[in-house]
């Protein structure tokens, strides 16, 4: 079934979604899963743009793969975005897709004074504001092409948080709702949200147990992807939101005892 949503000088026709020949930009491309993301959609047949803040990895990924462009640049810097968005439109107006992947997490207390206020504002830079600037800086580039879509990286946090990442959790719970407004906005785009479980990255090591691989998420993701799962939970996080469902108090009950 398709559905067509009209738009001044506008016509979009949504069908299922393809997971080949697209220009795919994804921030935090030098590691984890933002790496293997770009792995696994190069050998899709897709264009990616990688972006991060570590010029050599990210010139060695290029150089590896011809599929591949580059783009060092600091989300956490405002006029970086911009940097950025002026790039896309000059070099590759033909951008389709924008994963937001790029996130940080600090685990600390508020209770006793220790000097936290440029953690605070780096997560909430990096992890909320900065995928809402490149957005509203993309969508002009994004809406002239064929199947126009965004995914954004949530976490299982976002529906029930954890005692030690608050500001973390809270970072991604407002992309978790800022994605659904965002969905009702943008009808003839598609918008996902990727919300996983903890996954073996750089950032997590040293916490929690049982944790899933990079390849496990991104293979999910684009079995989610091709079925247009708009909301695709990750591993334990399915579990999660139905205990979330059935008792809140029981779900913020297991979440409250995780310290890692």
């Amino acid at each position: 079934m398709q559905l067509i949503f009209e738009r001044p000088n506008f016509a979009f026709q949504i069908s299922n979604m393809q997971v080949s020949q697209n220009k795919i930009l994804i921030t935090g491309a030098t590691q984890g899963i933002g790496l293997e993301m770009a792995r696994r959609f190069s050998a899709l047949n897709n264009e990616i743009i990688t972006v991060g803040r570590n010029k050599q990895k990210l010139q060695e990924l290029s150089d590896s793969d011809p599929n591949i462009f580059p783009f060092p640049c600091d989300l956490s810097q405002p006029e970086e975005v911009i940097r950025l968005k002026e790039f896309v439109m000059k070099q590759h107006p033909d951008l389709n897709m924008l994963i937001n992947n790029a996130g940080i997490q600090y685990n600390y207390v508020f209770e006793g004074g220790s000097a936290i206020t440029q953690k605070i504002q780096d997560e909430i830079q990096v992890n909320l504001v900065a995928p809402i600037q490149l957005i509203n800086a993309l969508i002009p580039v994004l809406q002239k092409n064929e199947a126009p879509t965004i995914v954004n990286v949530s976490s299982g946090l976002a529906i029930v948080p954890k005692a030690s990442a608050p500001v973390y959790c809270a970072s991604k719970a407002a992309i978790h709702i800022f994605t659904k407004s965002l969905r009702y906005q943008l009808p003839y785009f598609k918008v996902f949200e990727i919300l996983p479980s903890l996954v073996d990255t750089e950032m997590t090591k040293g916490r929690g147990s049982n944790k899933i691989s990079p390849e496990q998420l991104v293979t999910e993701f684009i079995h989610g992807l091709k079925k247009d799962t708009l909301e695709i939970n990750i591993q334990k996080v399915k579990l999660l939101r139905v205990i979330n469902r059935v008792s809140p108090v029981l779900a913020d009950r297991i979440m409250k005892g995780v310290t890692q």
